[in-house]
């Protein structure tokens, strides 16, 4: 009977370990590919590399809500913090060596929610981390305005007084997977200890 629950344990954690893994890679590969085609495809050079150029080249898809305008945020999310690409390239590989730790020695393997979450969130940060590290524009004389910096893309407005910071697919893999984390933490936490709960997943791993 023991060696039966370790079994089906054991086959529960390998299973969400690949989840995890799967997402992880998928999302990091998406944002690095997008990355690579918008940069390379519309034919930006290294001057059009600015935080918030005015002059930039704005290809839009709905016009006056939704476009691609290349941007190098040196900062975090919103342009937080720009200048200080080192910092959060050490931050992020902290943040990934916490959620490994949580994964394979804590309780999060026990939530097929948040593995999900946190498999999204590696995505992100690897895609994000590899920018950081000035990985994209290897061969590329360097500039103060694009250098380590992270590559975005994507911009939403609804007019000129309702314009989203530009961002990637690493930040939206961030912040779906930080809003998945929020909700556990608000609203599944309490079904963890949960038996019936703990027996149904068990099965359909």
């Amino acid at each position: 009977m023991n060696e039966a629950t370790d079994l089906a344990g054991s086959v529960n954690k390998r299973s969400r370990l690949l989840l995890f893994l799967v997402l992880a890679v998928v999302g990091c590969t998406l944002d690095l590919w997008s990355k690579h085609v918008v940069f390379n495809a519309r034919g930006f050079t290294p001057d059009d590399y600015y935080f918030f150029p005015p002059d930039a080249e704005t290809h839009w898809i709905i016009d006056g809500y939704f476009a691609l305008q290349v941007w190098v945020n040196q900062g975090a999310l919103f342009g937080v913090g720009q200048g200080q690409s080192l910092l959060f390239a050490i931050v992020s590989i902290v943040a990934m060596l916490g959620i490994f730790y949580w994964l394979t020695k804590g309780t999060a393997i026990q939530s097929r929610w948040l593995v999900v979450a946190l498999g999204l969130i590696v995505g992100g940060i690897i895609g994000n981390l590899y920018d950081r590290l000035g990985l994209w524009h290897s061969g590329i004389e360097t500039h103060e305005n694009y250098v380590n910096g992270v590559r975005d893309f994507i911009l939403i407005q609804a007019g000129d007084d309702l314009r989203w910071p530009n961002f990637n697919i690493a930040d939206m893999l961030l912040v779906t997977g930080a809003i998945m984390l929020v909700i556990h933490s608000l609203f599944m936490a309490e079904l963890k200890d949960d038996p019936e709960t703990k027996s149904s997943e068990a099965s359909e791993d």
